[in-house]
């Protein structure tokens, strides 16, 4: 097992990042698409999905793994810079304060929900890909995508709404909301699958990655096991 990481490893992991960070922020704005509303956030929280589905396919568990545990740190960090930059005084002059603070004075609850979700969402969804890989022996790709998504998105849902929301929205709205995400963002996958599959291909054939994680822990915090 390498322990090094290549440029397109490292290319994903900063776009799974990005992802990450730009769907919190966006999950403050309530859109409508259709006759659906929804959270800005859905458009850009299920590509973390899908590029975690690629590392775990091209380069096994263990670097999703590192991949997750940074995507949670970076979340971290930034929620972090965000309550201390709304904890400092606006200067007198400034006329943004009220939207800034709306954006980046997140409860403790919703970045307690949030940041549980993503872990349990994320590591399900590496866990099973793995799994699935290995007793299918590399096959059926596109059937490990949808299935490994399902479940992560599933996870994510269950522990998120119910920690940010219960006791402030009805239970029975709620599992329409959690349903809902869920249908979504799954459907988000399938959607794309056919892009998906064209760049774990490229991605196997330009770094020569191919993991198949026979014999490895999946306890979810041993990092330092690339």
């Amino acid at each position: 097992m390498k322990q090094t990481v290549s440029v397109p490893f490292m290319l994903l992991g900063i776009l799974f990042n990005v992802c990450l960070i730009a769907a919190n922020l966006l999950e403050t704005k309530v859109i409508s698409v259709a006759s659906l509303t929804v959270t800005a956030g859905l458009l850009v929280f299920p590509v973390s999905y899908i590029i975690n589905d690629c590392i775990s396919e091209v380069w096994g568990f263990r670097k999703a793994r590192l991949i997750i545990w940074t995507g949670f740190a970076m979340n971290f960090f930034v929620v972090v810079l965000g309550l201390l930059a709304v904890s400092i005084p606006a200067a007198p002059f400034w006329e943004g304060e009220e939207h800034f603070n709306f954006v980046f004075g997140m409860a403790p609850r919703i970045v307690a929900a949030s940041l549980a979700a993503f872990l349990a969402g994320s590591f399900l969804n590496a866990y099973v890909m793995s799994r699935m890989k290995l007793r299918s022996g590399g096959r059926r790709f596109s059937s490990r995508a949808i299935a490994s998504t399902l479940a992560g998105e599933t996870a994510d849902s269950l522990l998120f709404f119910p920690i940010a929301f219960g006791g402030v929205i009805p239970w029975r709205e709620l599992a329409a909301m959690m349903a809902l995400q869920i249908v979504l963002k799954s459907l988000y996958e399938v959607l794309v699958l056919p892009v998906t599959v064209r760049v774990v291909r490229y991605v196997k054939r330009v770094d020569g990655s191919d993991v198949y994680d026979e014999g490895i822990s999946y306890k979810i915090w041993k990092i330092r096991e690339l």
